[in-house]
């Protein structure tokens, strides 16, 4: 019977690492590795299988003893720890089955390595030549093919071999691909400008698995434009809405969205009916012209200040991303970019510096021009070196850059804005009479949620409290802040708290810059 390890990688140290929020949750890391998952799911129903998530704790020796065959993930910023992962497998004599984004983007590095096979696309329409070919005795093979696997193939992830108190949150995914083509941007190159969908109830099955293991709390849906369908969408969401309302609304959303969302309030409203609080949006820049050139022409053709308004005062969420360096771009991009953060009262905003991700048409671009550093190329955003020559000078962006940083991550800052975007918010649904009062998450046989609770809930309360409203120096304007929206708008204040808890990842960052 086959031993199959199937291991994720290190991550670089990033705000994603969201380590503050770990501490108060008492977890190890962001989420599970949703691709590993669902590769399980893949695998012959005999094969003894374990997962070894590497964020979470260390591989151990009794891992390598107890494993035939390492099945290994990764994207770019892995791509250190994968690298020696598959050495050391080599060394140790084990069968190493390497895929996942960056295998796939930049197989060379990979296979010189040591990798026995590596797995090019998704894995769905792979993972059968692999079996025969481990089957027939094969080694060093490079699966791949041409085809993109339609979503309804894909298995429910095995969600039974996580250990759901490691994580903040789950994770589950509808669709790959996304409609659009920015130049920067691998997604296209990986997965498609077609989206492929799970059919609705194929992901309220995977909802349910997650409900039965005892998981509430957040769940991200990993699309990469989780409204790239709007139709499809719209259907689920009317699946989902009684869905969590039958089960306590057991789950708290949130995804991936382009700025196109804003245009469409029916949708936001269905979005937050269903629970959706929060949407990461690539804004990238203000700047037009940077983003004609980037082929971000979403961002043209919906007017930015009010998409984004039509989500937040509609009860919907925002983290903004925004990147400096594009080609084009002139001298104080920074200062528009928080200038736009101010007007538009983003509490949670990413700033990073431009990364040229291997086989994107930006990367092509480069190399054509010899203007790539592909020695550099890390998938570090945050590290504060470009792996690129730029149009303007690269210390003064780099300047600008920790210049952002330093604003949009200032504890006042931050709090002034999470202040307005909250009062200019419309009450909760409950508080506007349209739905009637949630009732409690329910909990299971054993009687825990899948989250802390009792005294560990308590610590984190605690915690919060004397570090933002006793240790802090802005813990006048914390304890102001507060008290204006109760009095102002009350049903938000548990939105403001969150916020003010999430605010601590931006604090970390600036203080790493320092």
């Amino acid at each position: 019977m086959t031993k199959a390890l199937l291991v994720n990688p290190l991550y670089l140290d990033s705000f994603w690492s969201f380590k503050p929020s770990l501490e108060y949750q008492g977890a190890r890391a962001m989420a599970p590795p949703l691709g590993l998952l669902t590769v399980a799911a893949l695998l012959p129903p005999e094969w003894q299988l374990r997962l070894a998530d590497l964020n979470t704790r260390p591989l151990t020796e009794e891992d390598w003893q107890w494993a035939d065959m390492v099945l290994l993930t990764g994207m770019l910023a892995q791509k250190t720890s994968l690298l020696a992962l598959i050495q050391e497998g080599k060394a140790r004599g084990k069968t190493m089955v390497i895929g996942g984004p960056y295998a796939s983007s930049v197989p060379e590095q990979v296979l010189a390595a040591g990798a026995d096979f590596l797995v090019r696309g998704e894995a769905e329409n792979l993972v059968d030549e692999l079996l025969k070919a481990l089957e027939d005795g094969k080694v060093h093979m490079v699966l791949e093919t041409s085809g993109k696997p339609e979503m309804t193939a894909s298995p429910l992830p095995r969600y039974d071999l996580v250990r759901p108190s490691d994580y903040l949150t789950m994770c589950l995914q509808t669709s790959r691909g996304c409609p659009f083509q920015c130049e920067f941007c691998d997604v296209v190159e990986l997965y498609g400008r077609k989206p492929r969908y799970k059919e609705a109830d194929q992901v309220l099955a995977e909802l349910e698995a997650l409900y039965q293991i005892g998981w509430r709390g957040d769940v991200f849906f990993a699309d990469d434009n989780f409204i790239g369908n709007k139709a499809l969408v719209t259907a689920f969401l009317e699946k989902l809405i009684p869905w969590m309302k039958n089960r306590g609304e057991p789950f708290d959303f949130w995804t991936q969205a382009s700025i196109n969302l804003g245009q469409d309030p029916g949708l936001v409203d269905l979005l937050t009916a269903a629970n959706f609080v929060s949407v990461i949006v690539g804004v990238e820049t203000p700047d037009t012209k940077v983003l004609a050139t980037t082929r971000k022409h979403q961002n043209i053709q919906n007017p930015l200040d009010q998409s984004l308004a039509n989500m937040m005062t509609r009860g919907l969420g925002v983290m903004a991303s925004f990147m400096i360096g594009f080609d084009g771009e002139e001298s104080g991009a920074v200062d528009r970019i928080c200038a736009f953060v101010e007007r538009n009262h983003i509490p949670l905003v990413t700033l990073n510096t431009l990364q040229v991700f291997p086989n994107t048409a930006l990367w092509r671009r480069l190399q054509k021009e010899g203007r790539l550093r592909e020695d550099m190329t890390s998938g570090d955003m945050e590290g504060g070196r470009l792996n690129y020559l730029p149009t303007r000078s690269e210390e003064e962006i780099l300047a600008e850059y920790a210049r952002g940083i330093s604003y949009l991550c200032e504890p006042s800052n931050f709090l002034r804005r999470a202040h307005r975007h909250i009062l200019a918010m419309r009450p909760t649904r409950k508080a506007l009479g349209l739905e009637e009062e949630r009732q409690s998450r329910p909990v299971r046989e054993d009687g825990t949620s899948g989250k802390p609770t009792g005294f560990r809930v308590l610590s984190a309360i605690f915690k919060f409290l004397w570090r933002q409203g006793v240790q802090a120096d802005f813990r006048g304007q914390f304890w102001r802040q507060l008290a204006d929206i109760y009095r102002r708008n009350p049903s938000r204040l548990r939105r403001y708290l969150l916020l003010c808890v999430v605010g601590e990842n931006m604090y970390q960052r600036r203080d790493r810059m320092a």
